[in-house]
């Protein structure tokens, strides 16, 4: 179990290090990257997912790095719940060092950069028009469109009686995040992951960044709950269909 823990831990910090750090890439001022635009966003979460689930199938043999992919997980029985929590809680924390380590990287841009909500946006989803229950709606059926993708991956029919070559399935998975990325971020930023949103954003709240705003803590519920709804809605229609 320490070894699937360390796994998760690993593999979520680096999912958001890479995350992140693309946001902060084209957002920071006096970054090189600055105004790269959404496509390289898209791109870096999509590798860093990949680089992410690498790192924790190589240390712990798994590589969920996602609560709500967690969550799916205890629903179909591979979980029990302390262990599920367990998980989780590793997630969150995960993502609290990703995020520490792209404002370690990005020290000196931080005080070069007046627009506080850039700084947030670097950690946090930020939604674009905001309307909490569209708002939630959208990261729904960003997230069950995402997980019912994930749980096909799985099916004989996809991966074939063999089964897919070891590693394929986490480049399928990175693209999946590239092609909801490129098709629901508009809205919300597309979180999909509890502990993708509420790590980095309790990172931005305790960390010594300079000149930051509010952590936007009434908004943050909304890439929690909406991720696990989805996440369930894609495990029922995968028992309807009889994908898993």
């Amino acid at each position: 179990m320490a070894s699937l823990l360390w796994g998760e831990f690993i593999g979520t910090a680096v999912l958001l290090a890479f995350g992140c750090g693309v946001v902060a890439n084209v957002s920071l001022k006096e970054s090189k990257g600055l105004g790269g635009g959404p496509i390289v966003v898209y791109t870096g979460w999509a590798m860093g997912v990949i680089m992410g689930v690498t790192c924790s199938l190589a240390i712990g043999n798994t590589g969920d790095l996602n609560c709500a992919v967690t969550f799916y997980k205890l629903l179909m029985g591979i979980y029990t719940v302390p262990l599920a929590i367990n998980i989780m809680i590793v997630q969150v924390l995960g993502g609290v060092l990703g995020g520490a380590l792209v404002w370690l990287a990005y020290l000196p841009h931080w005080k070069v950069t007046q627009d506080k909500t850039a700084k947030l946006g670097v950690f946090c989803t930020i939604p674009a028009i905001r309307s909490y229950g569209a708002n939630a709606l959208c990261e729904g059926i960003a997230s069950a469109l995402l997980f019912l993708i994930f749980l096909s991956l799985g099916s004989k029919f996809v991966s074939g009686a063999a089964g897919f070559p070891a590693g394929f399935s986490t480049y399928m998975c990175g693209l999946a995040v590239w092609a909801v990325g490129l098709s629901f971020c508009g809205p919300t930023g597309y979180a999909v992951n509890p502990a993708r949103d509420l790590g980095p954003r309790i990172a931005h709240a305790i960390l010594p960044i300079a000149g930051k705003g509010s952590s936007d803590w009434s908004y943050s519920w909304v890439p929690i709950v909406a991720p696990m709804a989805g996440a369930f809605v894609a495990f029922i229609i995968a028992m309807m269909f009889d994908i898993i």
